[in-house]
């Protein structure tokens, strides 16, 4: 981390777990569990229609609220679709773009992420754009490449100005849900290397600025040994964001 240029940012990611009605609780439970004062940005990202409550109960914790996904449209007939406009009305401060699951499942690209970002940046919501490789590239050393076009794909168009309110997440798909995480050596390679793809595209002074969090089953265990790299500036959470106690040991590695 470096808390000079950038803001360190602690991110859950909910996927399709808990419900509306169980925020709540879980506020009420997490709250006493986290340090005074806040040590860094806490994020609760959720499903669309659980961000409401999660900005009403967040408030009390200074939990920010962000979604999970968010159309490329800004209105119209997309049966399904939840728009930008439509999540910054009810209070979302943050939403993923890109996650591998979405890639992986729903065939998403990185045009399609680019779309996305955009949309979020034009309503003031700030995007949480993911990369990662799969296991197979990264055995095949491809992981550098495959990221460097990820980065200039998603950042397509996006000004320097604008970049001030993107954050990138590096998410190797291998790390994801396996129990299996990045030595805190690679996580640091690849972060390093997608600030230099910035740098190349903005400038150090931009590049210095944006946060770049590590996404690959960040838990209460490594959390403080993967933040203490330097180009490590905060952790996208899954599993561990769904229990209050972990949770709230990753926040607090953000203070050593």
């Amino acid at each position: 981390m470096n808390r000079r240029y950038r803001k360190t940012i602690i991110a859950g990611n909910w996927k399709m777990n808990m419900t509306a009605s169980g925020i709540k609780s879980f506020m009420q439970e997490l709250k006493p569990l986290l340090p005074s004062p806040k040590p860094c940005e806490i994020v609760l990202c959720t499903p669309a229609v659980m961000v409401q409550n999660m900005v009403k109960f967040g408030k009390d914790c200074k939990v920010a609220a962000g979604a999970e996904d968010v159309s490329k449209y800004e209105k119209g007939a997309y049966t399904g679709e939840v728009s930008a406009d439509m999540l910054k009305d009810i209070g979302a401060k943050y939403c993923i773009v890109g996650h591998s699951e979405r890639r992986q499942y729903h065939h998403e690209d990185d045009m399609l992420v680019n779309a996305k970002a955009k949309a979020l940046i034009e309503k003031n919501i700030i995007p949480i754009i993911c990369v990662g490789e799969s296991l197979e590239q990264r055995e095949m050393d491809l992981t550098i490449e495959y990221i460097t076009y990820q980065v200039k794909a998603a950042l397509s168009g996006i000004t320097a100005a604008q970049l001030r309110h993107v954050v990138i997440a590096y998410e190797p798909i291998w790390a994801i849900g396996t129990g299996k995480t990045a030595t805190s050596e690679q996580a640091q390679e690849v972060c390093c290397a997608i600030r230099g793809v910035i740098r190349k595209m903005y400038g150090a002074r931009p590049a210095r600025s944006v946060s770049i969090l590590y996404g690959g089953s960040m838990n209460a265990k490594n959390a403080a040994e993967l933040l203490a790299q330097p180009d490590i500036d905060g952790g996208l959470i899954g599993g561990a964001s769904l229990k209050t106690a972990d949770f709230a040991t990753i926040v607090k590695a953000t203070m050593q």
